[in-house]
């Protein structure tokens, strides 16, 4: 004879097991198939990416290309979407808009019309300038898509005359920084956007070569045959979701196209393992060169 404890029916379990979710996340394309692949399908909507390199790496001639891949229908690798893009100065801006209308863009013959430009002036007037952008998020002006694409080009340049190297100055700093990224981040998360922001180098000095192996900063970077990294600190790079960085070879160092050999690596992202590739710049675009 069984007995009553053992014959009890055990109570199921099942809903103690999370089913598994299966959802795709939005990507923005880089506008060049390999450069896309290297990471894992382009920049996630939500999310805040920082691209550093040294002067002439490519960096902004990669975000104008962004700028014309979100024009895109999403199921080409773009958000269908307008672009805003916030300079130091609005001195370069018509020559960045004049280099825009030569790139191509098949899909849609007046990319100029949908590219918001401003003028950041201080890190205060890029706070403004970011909570003005909500209506272009939500409202967008007649006939215009609306933007799901924010570029910052160059966040370190807007900082730079601004802070003194004393410990209020750093502190106040460091507290921009986290409001920065933080309304970036929100207006990627509410709008399901893509935020980009560029950054410039430091040389590293032999004393700091022992403090490299950080997971944030990563190894030592090169590029032009000089030990760099990211300008604006630890603290700045504990804001951003994924750090994307460009190096160029010597300058004198040229392939058989007569352009100079560039590199894009994955430095830290969330969703992606360390990745690299080769990449040169033409006339019409940045485009990423097939592993041998």
């Amino acid at each position: 004879m069984t007995s009553a404890t053992t014959s009890a029916a055990k109570p199921s379990t099942n809903f103690l097991i999370p089913k598994t979710l299966s959802f795709t996340i939005p990507k923005l394309s880089l506008g060049c198939p390999i450069l896309t692949k290297t990471l894992a399908g382009g920049l996630p909507v939500g999310t805040l990416t920082e691209i550093s390199g040294e002067a002439a790496t490519g960096k902004t001639q990669l975000c104008l290309q962004l700028l014309l891949t979100a024009l895109r229908p999403t199921y080409s690798g773009g958000l269908a979407s307008s672009s805003l893009l916030i300079l130091p100065s609005l001195l370069p801006s018509s020559s960045l808009l004049k280099r825009l209308k030569t790139l191509p863009s098949p899909l849609n013959p007046k990319p100029l019309d949908h590219v918001f430009v401003a003028s950041a002036h201080s890190p205060e007037h890029l706070m403004m300038l970011l909570y003005q952008a909500d209506s272009l998020f939500e409202n967008p002006p007649d006939g215009m898509m609306p933007v799901r694409l924010v570029v910052v080009d160059s966040v370190a340049d807007i900082f730079r005359s601004e802070f003194e190297n004393n410990l209020t100055d750093l502190k106040s700093r460091t507290g921009f920084f986290f409001k920065l990224a933080a309304k970036l981040k929100e207006q990627a998360c509410r709008f399901g956007s893509v935020a980009v922001v560029t950054n410039q180098v430091v040389d590293m000095m032999d004393s700091e070569r022992d403090e490299t192996n950080n997971h944030q900063l990563g190894p030592a970077m090169w590029s032009s045959g000089r030990r760099v990294s990211p300008a604006m600190g630890l603290s700045w790079s504990n804001c951003i979701n994924s750090r994307i960085f460009l190096s160029r070879n010597n300058k004198n160092n040229y392939n058989d196209n007569g352009t100079t050999d560039r590199k894009m690596e994955v430095v830290f992202a969330p969703h992606l393992p360390k990745n690299s590739c080769e990449f040169v710049i033409r006339k019409d675009g940045v485009f990423g060169l097939e592993s041998l």
